[in-house]
C-alpha cells in the first residue's frame, strides 16, 4: 500500500511541475455556490421529508424533488423517459423474534440481536458447542481442540474478537493488532457452517453499548433486495448475545463463567472449548412486505464521438433512517444531504458546459441513490443491473457526509479521501493535483489504511463500484456527535467547506472526463484477477 502511495505521490509531483489552472473548468466549477448549496439543502433535509427513509413517503419526495431538478437543467431523462432507477426490496421486521436457552427466554434486542440475510423459522438444537473464538488459523484454532468434533446440526456459541495473551499480544497476529478473525464475524460463521453448525451465537463483550449505536435499525424494519440472482448460497444465522446470555449457557452446562474463560484462555494461551447438554431454540420471525425504492440518475452525454460511451460516476446517497417512535425526524443534513446536494450542484455545472458548448469529451453520471442506510441496496442494484455498462465505467467518485467536521480536526479545510489508491495509481495522482492545483485541502488518508479498524471503505456506495474492479474515491469528512442522531440539521452545515470539496470533485471528474487516455487499474487487490 505505501509504495502505491509513493508512486502515485511521485507522479502527482512530476505532473505539477507542469500543471496549469484551466480557466474554462473554473468557470463552471464556479457555479458551485454557498447559496445554492444551502437553498437545496434547507429543502432536501427539512422535516417535510420525513428522515427521507428508504423506501417511505420522505424518501419518494426527496427523489422527486432531485428528478425535477434534473428535469429544470434540460438534462435528458434516460430511463423510460424518466430519471428513477426503481428496485424491488423486502421489508422485514424481526422484533417477535425469541432466543430461548432451557427455560430461560430472551428478547430480541434486549439480549441479542440479528442482521437480515437468512431465512426465518426456528433454529434449535439439544447440544450447544463452545468453539472459543470460533478461529481455525495455523497459529491458533479452536477447532483443533474440539479434536474434529462432529458439528452437524448443532448450535455454535463463539467469542468475538480475538484471543490476547497476557502481554496484550493477538494469539493470531502476535501483535496488539486484531487480526482479520477478529475484525470479521463472517469468516467465523463461515467456517462453523462448513463443518456442519446449525446457528452461530456470538458473544459481545460490550453488548449494551455496541446495540446502542444501532437499536435504531433493529427496532424498525430492516430492508434486502428482493431478486432470484440476489440469493446466492444460504448462510446459516449469527445472533450476537449479550455476556448475560452466555453465562446462562455456561450455566445450564455447568461449566465456568465466560470471565472465567477468557482468563484461563488469557493465562494459557490456549484454546478452551466445550460440549454442553443445553437445548436451544432460536426463533427467527420475519414480518415481510414487498416495497420499492428508486435511484436518480442525471445523465450528461460526453461529446467526443470516440470517448462518450466512457462514463465517470459521482453518487451520493439521499436517503436516511427516518422518524423514530418518539417522532424526532433524523433529517440527515450531514448524512447525506450534504453529498446530495453537492451532487446537484456537480450536475448543473457539467450540465451548464455542455450547453455552451464546453461538454466533456466523455460522459458523467450524476447518480443519486436510495438504501444506503439500509446496505448500500441502492448502488448494489446498480452494480448489479447498470444502466451504463460497467466495463465502460471510467471511475466513480463518491460523496458522502462532507458538511461537518470531526473530533479530530479543528480546522474545517480537509477532507478524508479512501480508496483513491486502491485501484489506479493514476486516479489518486489526478486527485492530488486537482487539489494542488485548485483547493488546497488537507487530504486525510487515515481511514484508507488498510487495517482501519472502521472499516470505511467498505461502508458507503462506492464499495460496489471497487467490487466490480472499477476505481473510485470516497470523500468524506469524518463522524460527529449527530451521526444518525436527529441533531443532524441543516443549521450545523459548513457550507464553504462544502464548496471548496465540490471544487475538488469537479476538478478531479473534469480531468477524469476528457485527458486522452482512460486511467488503467493497475493495483492488484481483492478485487482484481
Amino acid at each position: 500500500m505505501m509504495k502505491h502511495m509513493l508512486v502515485a505521490g511521485l507522479l502527482a509531483c512530476a505532473c505539477l511541475g507542469q500543471a496549469q489552472k484551466d480557466s474554462v473548468a473554473m468557470q463552471y466549477a464556479a457555479t458551485i455556490t454557498k447559496a445554492d448549496l444551502q437553498k437545496h439543502l434547507k429543502i432536501i433535509a427539512s422535516d417535510e421529508f420525513e428522515g427521507r427513509e428508504t423506501g417511505e413517503l420522505g424518501q419518494k419526495k426527496a427523489a422527486k424533488y432531485i428528478a425535477d431538478y434534473f428535469r429544470s437543467l434540460e438534462i435528458p431523462p434516460s430511463i423510460d423517459r424518466g430519471y428513477y432507477q426503481v428496485y424491488p426490496l423486502k421489508k422485514e421486521s424481526s422484533l417477535e423474534s425469541k432466543l430461548m436457552v432451557g427455560d430461560q427466554t430472551f428478547n430480541f434486542v434486549d439480549d441479542f440481536f440479528f442482521w437480515l440475510g437468512f431465512s426465518g423459522g426456528d433454529y434449535s438444537s439439544d447440544q450447544i458447542v463452545f468453539v472459543g473464538y470460533g478461529i481455525d488459523h495455523e497459529n491458533y484454532s479452536d477447532y483443533n481442540a474440539l479434536k474434529n468434533q462432529d458439528l452437524t446440526g448443532k448450535v455454535v456459541m463463539l467469542l468475538d474478537g480475538d484471543p490476547y495473551d497476557s502481554d496484550g499480544n493477538s494469539l493470531i497476529t502476535g501483535k496488539s493488532k486484531m487480526s482479520d478473525w477478529g475484525n470479521d464475524w463472517r469468516k467465523k460463521r463461515e467456517v462453523a457452517q462448513s463443518k456442519g453448525a446449525k446457528a452461530v451465537m456470538i458473544v459481545k463483550p460490550n453488548y449494551k453499548a455496541q446495540v446502542g449505536r444501532v437499536k435504531y435499525f433493529l427496532e424498525n424494519p430492516g430492508l434486502t433486495l428482493d431478486y432470484p440472482e440476489k440469493r446466492g448460497d444460504a448462510v446459516i444465522p449469527a445472533a450476537f448475545i449479550a455476556p448475560e446470555v452466555a453465562d446462562a449457557v455456561f450455566a445450564a452446562g455447568k461449566f465456568k463463567s465466560l470471565e472465567k474463560i477468557k482468563k484461563t484462555i488469557k493465562k494459557k494461551g490456549k484454546s478452551v472449548t466445550r460440549e454442553m447438554d443445553v437445548t436451544v431454540n432460536l426463533k427467527v420471525v420475519r414480518d415481510a412486505e414487498e416495497v420499492k425504492a428508486e435511484n436518480v440518475l442525471a445523465f450528461i452525454e460526453g461529446t467526443d464521438p470516440e470517448l462518450k460511451e466512457e462514463v465517470v460516476v459521482i453518487t451520493a446517497h439521499y436517503d436516511h433512517v427516518g422518524v423514530n417512535k418518539e417522532g424526532e425526524v433524523f433529517n440527515g443534513a450531514d448524512d447525506d444531504g450534504s453529498g446530495t446536494v453537492t451532487a446537484l450542484e456537480l450536475a448543473e455545472a457539467f450540465q451548464k458546459a455542455k450547453k455552451e458548448g464546453n461538454g466533456t469529451r466523455r460522459s458523467i453520471l450524476i447518480m443519486t441513490v436510495s438504501g444506503e442506510e439500509k446496505g448500500l441496496l441502492g448502488s448494489e442494484w446498480y452494480s448489479e443491473f447498470p444502466i451504463y455498462p460497467l466495463e465502460n465505467t471510467v471511475a466513480n467518485l463518491n460523496i458522502d457526509m462532507i458538511g461537518r467536521t470531526d473530533k479530530d480536526h479543528e480546522d474545517p479545510n480537509y477532507i478524508y479521501l479512501i480508496g483513491s489508491d486502491k485501484l489506479s495509481t493514476e486516479l489518486h495522482a489526478i486527485s492530488e493535483e486537482a487539489n494542488s492545483v485548485y483547493t488546497g485541502l488537507e487530504l486525510d488518508y487515515t481511514y484508507n489504511h488498510p487495517d482501519d479498524p472502521n472499516r470505511f471503505y467498505y461502508r458507503s456506495d462506492h464499495y460496489n463500484f471497487a467490487r466490480k474492479g472499477i476505481p473510485v474515491i470516497f470523500y468524506f469528512s469524518g463522524v460527529h456527535e449527530d451521526y444518525h442522531k436527529p441533531g443532524d440539521d441543516e443549521e450545523k452545515i459548513m457550507y464553504d467547506k462544502m464548496v471548496t470539496i465540490g471544487h475538488l470533485i469537479f476538478h478531479t471528474a473534469w480531468q477524469l472526463a476528457n485527458q486522452d487516455k482512460r486511467i488503467e487499474v493497475d493495483v492488484e487487490n481483492e478485487f482484481t484477477d
